[in-house]
Order: C-alpha cells, then sequence, then structure tokens
C-alpha cells in the first residue's frame, strides 16, 4: 500500500518478503497479512496504527514470534507491526539498578551488553536467542528465575505504549516507588498486543553472581521432590536461583533423539536441577550443596544426586532440562499443557492428571516438567507408543485445566491464551473476570483495532 511508503523498502514489506513473519512459531496459525511494517521510531510506530485505523486494518504487534500460542501472526484483514528494526538499549543506570531499551532489542543481546556492567537482566527462558523485550512483557514470560526475581510485569519499571488512536503514553519512570495512580504499566504486561503496542521499557537489573554453583539430583517421587525443594529454600534461601525439575520419561525422550550425556550412575522417576548464585565471594555455594544432599539422602528424598564441577559441566546439566520440549518433538505427535498449581499441591495434580490421561486412553505417555520453584509445570502428553491419540483431545485438555483451576492454580501460567486457548478461557474464566477484561478492552481499544481474537473474542459481544 501506497499509504506506508513513508517506512521505505525496509520498513513495508509484502508478498514473499512478509513470509517469515507469517507462521507463528509452531505453525499452527497465521494468514497472509496486508502487510509488515517495521517502524525504526516510536513516531512511526504510531503514524501506522493510526493510518491502519483509518484503513480499517487490525494491527498485530510482533516481536521474535516465539510465543507458543499463535498471538503475533496475523488473522483476516490486518497488518503485523514488527518491532524487530527497533533494538537500542540505552546506558545502564549503575546507581538505579536500571536500562531503558527498545522494544525490539533480543533477550540474549541485551544479556551480552550488559556484561562487564556488574550488573545482569534476571530472566532466562529457552527462547532468549530470538524472543524480544516488548514480546516477553506483552506476555509477562517468566522463565526459571520467576521464583527469585518474578516475571516480566516486575522487572519492568516504565513503559512507552502507542494507544489504539495513535497517541503515545509516555510512562517511562525508573524508579521503583511510582503510585501515582494506576499502574498502567502492569496493564499492559501480559496484554499480548491486545491494548497497545510497547515500544520501549526502563527494566529493573540485578547485581551480577560473583559465584555460582548447579547440582543435578535424583528423587523418588513428586511429594520428595517437593520436600526436598522446601529443605532447599529453608536452607540455601536468598542464594537459590532456579529449581527446575523433570521427568525421567522426559529423559528417555531426551536421550534418545538428542546426543545428551547422563551423569548419574542411576535414574529415578523425578529429577530436580538446582541452581544456586551469589554476589559475594565468601560464601561457599558448594558446601551448602554438599549438606543439603547429605541431609536429603538422610531423609530418603535424594536418590542420587551431582554437583557440577566446571562451566562446561554446568551447560551440560542445564541442557536435560531445557531439551526436554525437543526431545518430546521428535518422538512424534503431542499435546502441551502450561499450567500452575500452588508447589504443594504439585503432587496431587500430577497424580490427578496421570488418573485423568489413563481414563482417557489407556498408554498415554506424560511429560511434566517445569520450575518448581513457582509451579508451573508444562505437562506435554504423547500418544502411547506406535498409536495415535484417542477421543476427543480437547475435552482432556479442558479437565487438565480445570483440574489445575480447581486446585487454586492456571491454565495458562507463562505462555498466555493467544488464539489457542481463547475458547478454553471462555469455559474457564468466571462472567466476572471475562467482563471485566472486555470493559479494559472496550476502554482502551473500542474499534477493536489490536490483535482481534486474542485473549478475548469479541469485546462487544461479551459487554452487550
Amino acid at each position: 500500500m501506497d499509504d506506508f511508503a513513508f517506512l521505505g523498502p525496509a520498513g513495508w514489506l509484502t508478498g514473499t518478503d512478509a513470509l517469515p513473519y507469517q507462521r507463528d512459531w509452531l505453525d499452527r496459525y497465521g494468514a497472509a497479512p496486508v502487510g509488515v511494517a517495521r517502524p525504526a521510531t516510536t513516531a512511526e510506530a504510531a503514524r501506522i496504527v493510526t493510518l491502519a485505523r483509518e484503513l480499517g486494518l487490525a494491527v498485530v504487534p510482533q516481536g521474535g514470534n516465539t510465543g507458543l500460542c499463535g498471538a503475533a501472526v496475523a488473522e483476516g484483514r490486518a497488518l503485523i507491526l514488527s518491532l524487530n528494526r527497533m533494538a537500542a538499549m540505552g546506558a545502564v543506570d549503575l546507581d538505579g539498578g536500571t536500562v531503558e531499551v527498545e522494544a525490539g532489542l533480543v533477550l540474549a543481546d541485551l544479556h551480552a551488553r550488559l556484561e562487564g556492567s556488574g550488573l545482569v537482566f534476571p530472566l532466562h527462558l529457552g527462547a532468549e536467542g530470538s524472543a524480544r523485550i516488548g514480546g516477553l512483557i506483552a506476555t509477562n514470560a517468566g522463565g526459571s528465575q520467576a521464583f527469585r526475581h518474578g516475571t516480566m510485569a516486575d522487572l519492568v519499571l516504565g513503559l512507552e505504549v502507542v494507544l489504539a488512536d495513535g497517541t503515545i503514553w509516555d510512562g517511562r519512570r525508573a524508579v521503583q516507588k511510582d503510585n501515582a495512580g494506576y499502574a498502567l504499566r502492569r496493564l499492559f504486561a501480559g496484554s499480548e498486543g491486545t491494548l497497545g503496542i510497547i515500544t520501549r521499557a526502563v527494566l529493573r537489573l540485578a547485581p551480577a553472581p560473583r559465584a555460582e554453583a548447579m547440582a543435578l539430583i535424583a528423587l523418588p517421587d513428586a511429594e520428595a521432590l517437593v520436600s526436598f525443594g522446601r529443605h532447599l529454600r529453608a536452607t540455601a534461601g536468598e542464594f537459590l536461583a532456579a529449581a527446575e525439575f523433570f521427568s525421567d520419561q522426559g529423559l528417555d525422550w531426551a536421550l534418545k533423539h538428542l546426543a545428551l550425556d547422563w551423569p548419574l550412575d542411576s535414574r529415578a522417576p523425578f529429577y530436580l536441577l538446582v541452581a544456586l548464585s551469589t554476589t559475594s565471594a565468601q560464601v561457599a555455594l558448594d558446601d551448602i550443596f554438599a549438606e543439603a544432599l547429605e541431609a536429603g539422602m538422610g531423609q530418603g528424598l535424594v536418590l542420587d544426586g551431582a554437583i557440577a564441577a566446571s562451566l562446561a559441566q554446568r551447560a551440560a546439566f542445564w541442557r536435560l532440562r531445557e531439551e526436554q520440549p525437543e526431545g518430546q518433538r521428535l518422538e512424534g505427535a503431542q499435546v502441551k499443557h502450561d499450567i500452575s498449581v500452588p508447589v504443594a499441591r504439585i503432587p496431587d495434580f500430577l497424580a490427578q492428571g496421570a488418573a485423568l490421561c489413563a481414563a482417557h486412553q489407556a498408554g498415554i505417555r506424560i511429560n511434566p516438567f517445569g520450575h518448581l520453584g513457582d509451579g508451573n509445570i508444562h505437562y506435554n502428553i504423547s500418544p502411547p507408543e506406535g498409536a495415535g491419540f484417542a477421543g476427543d483431545m480437547g475435552d482432556l485438555s479442558l479437565r487438565l485445566c480445570a483440574l489445575a483451576q480447581d486446585m487454586g492454580g492456571s491454565f495458562a501460567a507463562e505462555h498466555g491464551l493467544g488464539r489457542s486457548k481463547v475458547a478454553l478461557a471462555d469455559r474457564l474464566r468466571s462472567p466476572a473476570e471475562r467482563r471485566l477484561m472486555a470493559e479494559i478492552k472496550a476502554a482502551l481499544d473500542p474499534e477493536g483495532l489490536f490483535n482481534p481474537g486474542v485473549v478475548l473474542r469479541n469485546a462487544k459481544e461479551e459487554l452487550s
């Protein structure tokens, strides 16, 4: 369209040039957009939004397009607004521990640019080599250190956002305490691009650790997993940086399909990957691990364990956890669930979830893994070996998600809703919750310009 010619040939893509932006990460969603607008400034982003509204086009914001719920690709008559040309980073505020970045900055690039500053951005996840800051905020990403540092909503101090009428809200305040009315920055965290276009953010940083340690631990059951996690919280306390778990089923697939080494002498039903870190050179992290493992074995909570002896071994331990999704993908068909429950209810969920799966189809293989510290379970299931799924898998997913919610948890822990879970949300969210979300959407985007069909099917229908 000539209307977007002001962006130049690098800023307005159509035809085959737009193909890389068209499909979602899992290749389940996405239609050809009218075009891909790639602004280089916030002012250009605002002009794009204004033009799209005048032309009757929906606007779908896209960061790294690493989401797993289909929220960042077009549907219907829409343009994609990609932030990948806005990737600048400001000077690091060493005194306040903050940095201002543009929304298109890749997470791994942020980590690299902070090296040597004495500060780090404490968010780590598998897609950090392609996920961008704006998308991470819009999905309120969590990652492996969320229980210690919080999710993206907790790491954002201020935002700049293009609103649906083309105006710009500048809320870039680099202070932790700001109670001048509603915490608007938190409203956009987790909104999945349905309320505005995040263009810049002020982020909280943390002191870089001076010492780190990691242990891989084998446990006999889910009850021991939770009990030993409680012991680690009590004894490692502020040094506990990550506590990730996976099962023997997931390990089987990872070892079968990927070039991985198994460092323990034995196998067990569950494994816990624990990372400790400290900013003090006086703390002996390996001693904390040794005492915890000895106590765990004495209580029958720990069957085996090893402390990483080098950076390379720490990386090898971590890869055993990170390759859980890839190992199952290579095994074949699967159905993914991203749920959370209170940590104490993890054993209950795993037991009752397994019973639901067995009742649906004998032999279903379950691969639960995730973040022990905050109760986030990636509950991914595969059909019986040599067979396909039977029956209505949507019904099974509904039952599993309802189980998590009945336990005081969530059916959408860190991946969001996107398009893939909107129908599920319609079934599980209360009428009051649906209406409140619809009222917020209608107030900020009355014409339904931003990302229609994501999070809410139709705010106007919900309010009618």
